[in-house]
């Protein structure tokens, strides 16, 4: 682990790595999560399944990990079909199946070992129709068919490596590279491999179904857009393809495409449009409210009454562990809260011991914005720390900026985030309001700019109209067809 996420770690900092796998995840608080009393099952044989009872014990860190479950029975219904179809041509038709929609906004679905099956909102907001969903899907049930996760654990067990990891598609912090580059050819090589065959398995799936078998294509497309317009440059790095845990985009869609053309010409099979675009109507999108909202490059908590705005070209993570941020320069934020008795000084508590490279004279009591703070500096092998430990309301916030060495740009990057902290007014906690995906109908004399003019709460909203709707720059819409939009209506 490089100073960086050393320093994270010891902070509770969590590291996400980008993939798509059969995985053990982190050991989190369970506290709360059960599993559902009532999942969207798909049962065609009661199977004493020993892989099933391993996974069965990691549900909970699974919905502690992405925010729990999302209900919503009209949407329930939508995935569920789609589950049915799909099972009914399934190489292993015998396999028991549990579907979880995770109420988390990252774009992921995985399974584990005995048919768990699960699929983020997030997911389900950037899909178009049910053939896509059902490629996703067909995907994963294709794991649990070729039983890549029991492989996998043996494979890391033989190359002694850690299985903590979450899967984040759009995980792709420079810390996170280099953890994944550090000595995992073997097994980057096996999950490629493994990809690639659930991709083979899952498109025969969709098109014995009657699905669109070009819908695989089509949906690996629209996660490569949304990724673009998730990065701070848009750009990739081609030199880490060979060690990421996915076969690259345009290689997974050349092959996805191939498979594709045994059923048939583009225009085969079913897409389902409508009756997708009818059960993800009204889907929460972004954060939840018990987890605070980003917009743009600003983080407003209604439930704590608190917020605080990063740097221009910075990107906000909000997860269920913390809220996050990178941004140039290998920069990195971590913003979360700690209870603490309300008599204790904010200097004693920095010089506590969580800190990593205290430099014990750097600590200092400070006034930020009317509240009780403390600040201090850290270092520790080629990286630099500022910490600044903030009492409001009762509560004790923390916010971590991390930087190279050789960065001139913490203490601005630092000071400006740790400036902006302050306690949200009634009328601001009661304007904040969750984002929803609505669908609508073109009417005549309407264009993606007008259409796009009426998203709230998002930047860039031409461009994210286009990832959601699927719409290259050149495309237009009609009088008459069936769009996305986010809004708070």
């Amino acid at each position: 682990m490089n100073p960086l996420a050393r320093f994270l770690a010891l902070a509770g900092f969590a590291v996400a790595l980008a993939s798509c796998q059969m995985f053990t995840p982190p050991e989190v608080q369970e506290s709360g999560f059960q599993p559902s009393d009532k999942p969207i099952t798909v049962d065609n044989v009661s199977a004493n399944n020993k892989l099933a009872e391993l996974a069965k014990a990691q549900h909970p860190r699974i919905l502690a990990t992405y925010g729990g479950e999302y209900s919503d029975p009209k949407l329930e219904r939508m995935v569920a079909k789609v589950v049915g179809n799909l099972t009914v041509v399934s190489a292993n038709p015998t396999q028991t199946y549990r579907i979880t929609i995770l109420n988390s906004p990252n774009v992921n679905a995985f399974a584990l070992p005995g048919g768990y099956l699960y699929i983020t909102r997030g997911l389900l907001a950037l899909a178009n129709d049910s053939s896509e969903l059902a490629a996703v899907i067909a995907h994963e049930m294709g794991h649990v068919t070729a039983n890549h996760g029991l492989q996998r654990q043996q494979l890391e067990a033989e190359e002694g490596l850690a299985t903590k990891v979450v899967s984040d598609v759009l995980g792709d912090s420079p810390t996170a590279k280099a953890a994944l580059i550090r000595g995992k050819l073997r097994l980057a090589q096996f999950s490629r491999n493994q990809e690639l065959e659930a991709d083979a398995i899952g498109i025969k799936s969709i098109g014995e179904a009657g699905y669109d078998p070009y819908a695989a294509g089509r949906f690996l497309q629209s996660m490569s857009a949304y990724t673009d317009f998730r990065s701070i440059s848009g750009a990739t790095d081609a030199s880490l393809d060979f060690l990421a845990t996915h076969p690259n985009t345009p290689q997974r869609i050349d092959l996805a495409q191939r498979h594709a053309r045994q059923f048939g010409a583009p225009g085969v099979g079913t897409r389902d449009r409508d009756s997708f675009l009818a059960g993800i109507d009204g889907l929460l999108y972004g954060d939840t409210p018990e987890e605070g909202y980003v917009r743009g490059e600003t983080f407003l908590h209604p439930g704590l009454g608190v917020s605080f705005t990063v740097p221009d070209g910075f990107i906000i993570d909000n997860s269920a562990a913390a809220v996050t941020a990178t941004g140039p320069g290998d920069i990195a934020i971590r913003f979360d809260g700690v209870s603490i008795d309300k008599n204790r000084a904010l200097t004693d508590y920095i010089r506590s011991g969580w800190v990593a490279g205290l430099d014990d004279s750097s600590v200092k009591q400070e006034t930020i914005n009317g509240n009780e703070a403390a600040t201090a500096h850290a270092s520790a092998e080629g990286w630099q720390f500022d910490i600044a430990v903030i009492r409001a309301g009762g509560q004790v916030y923390r916010l971590l900026t991390a930087a190279p060495s050789a960065s001139t740009s913490l203490e601005t990057v630092a000071r400006s985030v740790s400036g902006s902290f302050r306690i949200l007014s009634a009328a601001e906690k009661a304007a904040l309001k969750p984002l929803h995906i609505r669908v609508l109908t073109v009417q005549p004399g309407q264009t993606m700019g007008s259409l796009a003019a009426q998203m709230v709460g998002v930047d860039r909203k031409l461009d994210l109209f286009r990832v959601l709707n699927a719409l290259s720059p050149g495309a237009a819409v009609s009088s008459g067809d069936k769009v996305k939009i986010v809004t708070d209506k």
